[in-house]
């Protein structure tokens, strides 16, 4: 594994490639996390034989890069700024780009949107907004976002193959907007699954913070195992 730290349009990113890769993963972080894919990457190596390159992005201000519209705040005091097309404009106008042209072998490889929590939540609705993504690995995704069931209603996503998760103490909470999380999953499983799309929904043991990195190379995992078969 050959681990890099490069800098795209002054975001800090980070790859980490296997030799011969396949599958092209890419996944926003917070800035602090960039550090901690060590574990990330060997959980994933555990769970798939098949060579990869993860790339990684940094993302300073988390509730405003990755939500998809405006939202108030839903604990704490800080709402949502629905900056997630700016995001994905990055990926799509820079990151890519950068990475097919810097790194052999990338040009036709397919490409897997992926991550935790909000940023699952982000990628998610990014393979419903555009065809770059052949799967997503949206491992406990926000699915309790504000508006989220309007937004999937009457749409399919682009992607042909769709990991879910959920801890299954998550939709326990007593905050009302968090715990649908449990229905709305449920449901968009359901759509997925009618819509013909290969997807799964894997319950974990535990809350929302338990067990990150090994979640994250689970939803990975399910997704470059599914694609390249």
């Amino acid at each position: 594994m050959k681990t890099e730290q490069i800098t795209i349009e002054g975001r800090e990113c980070r790859t980490d490639s296997c030799e011969n890769a396949e599958v092209l993963l890419i996944q926003a972080a917070d800035t602090g996390s960039l550090e901690h894919m060590d574990k990330l990457t060997a959980e994933l190596d555990k769970r798939t034989g098949r060579p990869y390159m993860l790339v990684s992005f940094a993302v300073n201000k988390w509730n405003d890069e990755l939500s998809p519209w405006e939202a108030p705040a839903v604990f704490g005091k800080d709402g949502f700024g629905g900056r997630a097309e700016e995001t994905l404009a990055f990926i799509r106008q820079r990151l890519l780009p950068y990475i097919r042209e810097n790194y052999p072998g990338c040009q036709d490889m397919p490409v897997i949107i992926g991550g935790y929590s909000l940023a699952a939540l982000f990628s998610l609705w990014a393979v419903y907004k555009c065809d770059l993504f052949s799967a997503c690995a949206a491992a406990s995704p926000s699915v309790w976002f504000p508006h989220w069931p309007e937004f999937i209603k009457d749409k399919k996503p682009f992607s042909v193959c769709i990991y879910l998760s959920l801890g299954d103490k998550e939709e326990k909470v007593k905050n009302p907007v968090m715990s649908a999380v449990g229905n709305n999953i449920r449901c968009l499983y359901d759509t997925l699954d009618n819509d013909g799309i290969r997807c799964t929904l894997e319950w974990n043991e535990g809350n929302h913070f338990k067990d990150v990195s090994i979640r994250c190379a689970q939803a990975f995992a399910w997704c470059i195992n599914t694609l390249i078969l």
